[in-house]
């Protein structure tokens, strides 16, 4: 397939700088590489990551070299493959998320946790991510996408979808359990559909109002306004919560404690880097959990996908040409509810 002398993609140059344009030459790729035209990249929070020092640095390649394409959630076509892959072919739409390969040498590896190898070679911060016309992926990186599906739709459930589809799916729930969604917005919206869509009854936690009709059209049965009442006290009224997935920074996670119902499981996919204080005797009475979730891996991500493809879960988005990725990046926490940047 002809391909481009050079094209155009938006990095980071320097820490805390802005996005820009760059000029990228194009080059082919290596034996075990894909090669992706990118149609849609979802702007996640995380992107934030990429011109920071805030990434653990333990590892060679988790190490940000600037400048570098961020953008963990992309879709596309394959374009161009390398002369060992067998997986994929030109014309395939397939996409990626934050995981961008593994070593499959470390004990994490070794175990099947692919997620958690220890190189942590990530889109957009150890590799270019997908705020570009193309993007080069490792061939165990790159994830299938259903037909048919949209990839404006697809690229925002490579992260914000497989991190609350994945953590729900093991949060040992059982048909019409209560979960509790706290901050809706890319990732709550998109809980609340899944939790629904699974047989659970979905509970939307927020500050003010402006977002209650969104949550009840995606299917909550109940909104609770923490601007109103008490959150925890109104879930325990319900029976309490098996899960409460934290979907947005919060400080107040002590006072959600109290609406976990028995062996609750307080779900912790987003946050912040500060200290979170928490009175740990409040765990004891009713055998309370806290657990944090990744996004998953490839396989994870294309099981989501399909769910969402056969359940009519989908991402309220905004869209955005490339050449407004600037911007676009700007509102990746305001959008209603996720900014993604389109090249067609």
């Amino acid at each position: 397939m002809p391909h481009p002398e050079s094209y155009t993609a938006y990095a980071f140059f320097e820490k805390d700088g802005d996005l820009k344009k760059l000029t990228v030459d194009w080059k082919d790729p290596q034996p075990d590489e894909v090669i992706v035209k990118v149609k849609a990249c979802g702007v996640c929070a995380g992107s934030s990551l990429t011109n920071s020092d805030v990434l653990p640095q333990t590892q060679t390649l988790m190490k940000t070299a600037l400048p570098r394409i961020p953008g963990h959630e992309f879709a596309g076509e394959v374009v161009a493959v390398g002369s060992n892959v067998t997986l994929y072919k030109i014309g395939q739409a397939v996409g990626g998320g934050w995981g961008a390969g593994c070593c499959l040498k470390c004990d994490a590896c070794r175990s099947g946790k692919f997620v958690a190898c220890q190189l942590h070679i990530a889109h957009g911060t150890s590799v270019d991510g997908g705020y570009a016309e193309y993007v080069t992926v490792r061939e165990e990186g790159v994830v299938r996408i259903p037909d048919g599906m949209a990839p404006e739709i697809a690229g925002p459930l490579m992260c914000a979808g497989v991190t609350v589809f994945n953590s729900l799916r093991q949060m040992n729930l059982a048909p019409n359990d209560i979960v509790a969604i706290q901050g809706i917005g890319g990732l709550g919206h998109l809980a609340i559909q899944f939790a629904v869509k699974m047989g659970y009854r979905a509970v939307a936690l927020s500050s003010g109002p402006s977002k209650e009709k969104d949550s009840l059209q995606l299917g909550a049965f109940a909104y609770l306004d923490a601007s109103k009442v008490n959150q925890a006290e109104e879930l325990a009224k319900l029976g309490g919560a098996k899960t409460i997935m934290l979907c947005a920074p919060t400080s107040d996670v002590g006072s959600l404690l109290g609406g976990l119902a028995y062996d609750g499981i307080l779900c912790v996919l987003a946050a912040a880097l500060t200290p979170t204080p928490i009175h740990l005797f409040s765990l004891v009475p009713k055998r309370l959990s806290i657990r944090g979730f990744p996004a998953g891996g490839p396989k994870d991500y294309e099981e989501c996908l399909e769910f969402a493809h056969n359940f009519g879960v989908k991402p309220l988005v905004q869209t955005f040409p490339l050449e407004k990725s600037a911007e676009a990046y700007a509102h990746r926490s305001t959008a209603r509810y996720r900014a993604v940047i389109v090249t067609e």
